[in-house]
């Protein structure tokens, strides 16, 4: 068994959408980024390729490339799993926190779950969405950006 970390974060801004674990939160604000800036799963792919040792998202999903403009990280997750599983690891079991001030998120956790389960191939409860706030503090507390962290663990296939 393998474990590894993962955090991201992403600047609030108008006029973009705001996505989390593959849900559109209803918010006057978006994330900022090359892709749909999903930061939960952003976090949650950083933790599983640090746990098999396979480097981090931008390594193989440069923002510089256009051809991942847009996308949605729901299909950088499926990849992120096929990409372990080519390399013989499965994952286990993620864990992993949503830091925002706003918009309450906890409505949404449970499709989140779901979400990230099925592009991972697992079964929703190996996957863990918590959420918190920063009780105003830092960019978080400020409404400037939204940040998550994971843990992952992967095993070997037999």
């Amino acid at each position: 068994m393998r474990v590894g970390i993962g955090y991201d974060v992403h600047r609030l801004v108008a006029g973009r959408l705001l996505v989390l674990g593959g849900v559109e939160v209803p918010y006057h604000l978006g994330l900022l980024g090359h892709s749909d800036a999903d930061v939960l799963v952003h976090a949650v792919m950083d933790a599983l390729l640090g746990a098999a040792g396979c480097g981090d998202i931008g390594k193989l999903f440069p923002d510089t490339d256009q051809k991942y403009r847009g996308i949605s990280s729901l299909v950088l997750l499926s990849r992120v799993a096929g990409y372990l599983g080519e390399r013989l690891w499965t994952v286990s079991n993620v864990d992993a926190v949503v830091i925002a001030q706003a918009p309450k998120i906890s409505p949404y956790i449970e499709q989140m779950r779901v979400n990230m389960a099925r592009e991972m191939g697992v079964a929703p409860e190996q996957v863990s969405v918590k959420a918190t706030t920063t009780e105003g503090l830092g960019f978080a507390g400020r409404g400037e950006g939204i940040a998550a962290q994971a843990v992952a663990c992967i095993r070997r296939i037999k």
